[in-house]
């Protein structure tokens, strides 16, 4: 069976840019999976730190506005693996879960984590690259030209055990309908 992750789409994040592409893009696959029955788990990153934007007690912390009434499961975690220390395993295996479609945020950091510690589980991953976003750029990183997103996406696809699709290839791949 199916499932969608959808990680961090979170106050704290969402808030420090404009997400409107992607947040329609997660929207449209989550009512994809909900039209077909299949399970949507939100991931929630916290951190402890006083005035960090993803601190427990902050408005940070909380799911986005735009999609938080889609959550169906919600999973808190506090590192950069949605699976490390948390029942994440634990669900996928009582739906009977094989095979995992990831979207959310930040590209390089918790979905890059999941994705492959996914695939290390033994599941089925399929990463949908611009359904996923995130708060850093060349600048962050000091890499001049740098598409996070896109190199990402691709140190995935070379890997040739993850499957990544941009919006576009996952329409048209599992034939669901745009809006």
């Amino acid at each position: 069976m199916k499932a969608l992750l959808v990680i961090d789409v979170q106050n704290g994040i969402v808030n420090f840019g404009n997400f409107n592409e992607e947040l329609n893009k997660i929207e449209t696959i989550i009512k994809d999976f909900k039209k077909e029955n299949l399970p949507v788990i939100f991931m929630k990153h916290f951190d402890q730190v006083e005035g960090s934007p993803l601190n427990k007690d902050s408005d940070g912390f909380n799911l986005h506005p735009s999609l938080e009434g889609y959550a169906e499961y919600v999973i808190e975690k506090e590192t950069p693996s949605s699976f490390y220390k948390t029942e994440l395993n634990s669900l996928l295996e009582k739906l009977n879960v094989d095979h995992l479609f990831i979207v959310g945020f930040n590209t390089e950091f918790c979905c890059m984590f999941t994705t492959i510690a996914a695939y290390d589980r033994g599941y089925r991953v399929t990463l949908i690259e611009d359904a996923t976003g995130t708060v850093n750029n060349e600048d962050t990183y000091e890499m001049k030209g740098l598409d996070i997103r896109d190199f990402v996406g691709t140190v995935l696809h070379w890997s040739e055990v993850i499957e990544v699709l941009d919006f576009e290839e996952y329409i048209d791949e599992y034939q669901i309908e745009k809006g």
